[in-house]
C-alpha cells in the first residue's frame, strides 16, 4: 500500500506541515500540493467544496508526496466513508466532545472487526494499491477535533478511543466555547491553558497533536510547545494576503 507521508515523518520524530483548501478548484489544489507541504487537507466543513469537486481535488493532490486529507463537515459516517473511498489518507472530524463521539468517528474509518466501515474503496484502491483493505487501518490517519470546553473536559476519555491517531485543536471555536472571541492564533490565558491541557493529555496517551495556525509565527510557537503537525491557514487567505501585498508595492 502506498505510504502515508505524514506517518513516515512522525516515525522519524519530525513535525509535519499542512494546509487547508477551501476553494472548489482542482488546479488550485494541484498548485498548492506541488509546493512541498507534508499534508494537504480539503476542507468540506467551512470550505466551499462539495463531494464531487473534492474527488477531483484529491486526484490533483495525489500526484505529489503530500498526504491527501479531508476535514469532513460533521461526524457523519456516510461522508466519512465516502471521502475514504475517494482516497483520503487522513480524516479530520470536527466537534468531538466525548468518547462516544470519538468512537463513532473512528469506527467509520476502520473496517471490521475494529470498526464498521463498509468495504468498497473504489478510487482508494487505485491510489493506494490492491492491498488497500489489508493495510488501511495502519495507514489512514484519524484526527478528532477538540474545540469546545466539553471536549477539553473529556480529553482523557476521548484519547483512550482505540484507533484514534491524533487530536486537532481548533483555537477559534475553542475560544468561543469558553466565552471568548473567534479568531485564529489565540493567546488569551484561558485558551492557552486549554491548549496546554489538550497537548499534555495527548502526550500522556501517545496521541499525536495538531493545531490550526493563521501565521508562521504562531505555527513555530506551537512546534516549540511540542505539536506534531501545524496547519498554516488555507490557500485563499494566502492568495488574498499576497495579492494585497503585491498591490501595495506598486506605486500608482
Amino acid at each position: 500500500m502506498r505510504a502515508n507521508h505524514i506517518k513516515d515523518l512522525w516515525a522519524e520524530g519530525r513535525v509535519a506541515t499542512n494546509i487547508f483548501l477551501g476553494l472548489p478548484d482542482s488546479f488550485a489544489a494541484e498548485i498548492i500540493a506541488g509546493q512541498g507541504w507534508d499534508g494537504v487537507t480539503i476542507d468540506m466543513q467551512h470550505g466551499l467544496i462539495d463531494y464531487q469537486v473534492g474527488v477531483t481535488m484529491l486526484q490533483a493532490i495525489s500526484q505529489f508526496e503530500a498526504t491527501p486529507m479531508v476535514r469532513v463537515p460533521w461526524n457523519d459516517p456516510a461522508i466519512i466513508m465516502k471521502v475514504l473511498d475517494a482516497g483520503a489518507y487522513g480524516v479530520i472530524c470536527p466537534m468531538i466532545n466525548n468518547r462516544e463521539e470519538a468512537k463513532r468517528f473512528v469506527g467509520a474509518c476502520r473496517y471490521a472487526p475494529t470498526g464498521y466501515r463498509s468495504t468498497g474503496p473504489v478510487r482508494a484502491a487505485f491510489y493506494a494499491g490492491p492491498d488497500y483493505h489489508q493495510h488501511a487501518a495502519e495507514t489512514i490517519l484519524t484526527f478528532a477535533m477538540i474545540e469546545t470546553q466539553d471536549g477539553v473536559d473529556n480529553v482523557d476519555e476521548i484519547f483512550t478511543t482505540p484507533g484514534l491517531d491524533a487530536v486537532y485543536i481548533g483555537p477559534s471555536d475553542l475560544s468561543v466555547s469558553m466565552g471568548g472571541l473567534p479568531g485564529g492564533d489565540q493567546r488569551t490565558p484561558e485558551v492557552m491553558a486549554a491548549i496546554e491541557t489538550i497537548l499534555a493529555a495527548a502526550k500522556q496517551h501517545g496521541i499525536k497533536a495538531a493545531i490550526h495556525a493563521m501565521t508562521s509565527e504562531y505555527a513555530n510557537e506551537m512546534i516549540e510547545k511540542g505539536f506534531d503537525l501545524v496547519t498554516l491557514s488555507n490557500e485563499y487567505r494566502h492568495m488574498a494576503t499576497r495579492a494585497a501585498q503585491v498591490l501595495g508595492e506598486v506605486k500608482v
